[in-house]
């Protein structure tokens, strides 16, 4: 499938984590308006910013969407609903979140979708796993003390 590159960041910190990890590639897998090139490996990441609480499991997933930007969060928005996701508390605990972090080249400001996500090049969280599926990614200036592997590998199959 030709169309745009993607990246997205999954993170969850309640429930089964790496269920919702799994069920989240596989659900963007099973979507034929998306074609999944790479997953990170799962790591565990202390919480940044927001209330105390538990570590994050984290993951990256390089794909190639014929949606169009808001299309694709819908998408995504509607598989976080299917684990149950909450928004009552900014960057609090979640069973999952599905962020857009970039979108081809695109560069957009809208309430609902900034890309390149604003604080993607920042967090650790995203940069760890994305430079595990792209050697284009350079993580010199990147504090990765908060980032441990877990050995948890997504074994879903692009199909």
């Amino acid at each position: 499938m030709k169309g745009h590159r993607v990246v997205l960041a999954l993170g969850a910190n309640l429930g089964d984590a790496h269920a919702a990890l799994r069920g989240a590639v596989s659900a963007l897998a099973d979507n034929d308006d998306v074609e999944i090139e790479r997953v990170s490996a799962v790591y565990s990441t202390t919480a940044v910013g927001g209330p105390e609480q538990d570590d994050y499991l984290n993951a990256v997933v390089i794909a190639n969407t014929s949606l169009a930007p808001h299309a694709l969060l819908a998408l995504t928005q509607s598989i976080e609903n299917l684990w149950h996701r909450t928004r009552t508390v900014r960057w609090g605990p979640r069973t999952l979140d599905i962020d857009i972090i970039t979108f081809d080249d695109l560069v957009s400001d809208s309430v609902e979708l900034t890309l390149p996500h604003p604080r993607a090049m920042e967090r650790a969280f995203v940069l760890v796993p994305w430079a595990d599926v792209d050697s284009g990614i350079d993580l010199a200036d990147v504090d990765q003390s908060g980032v441990v592997a877990t050995k948890l590998v997504l074994t879903i199959a692009p199909q």
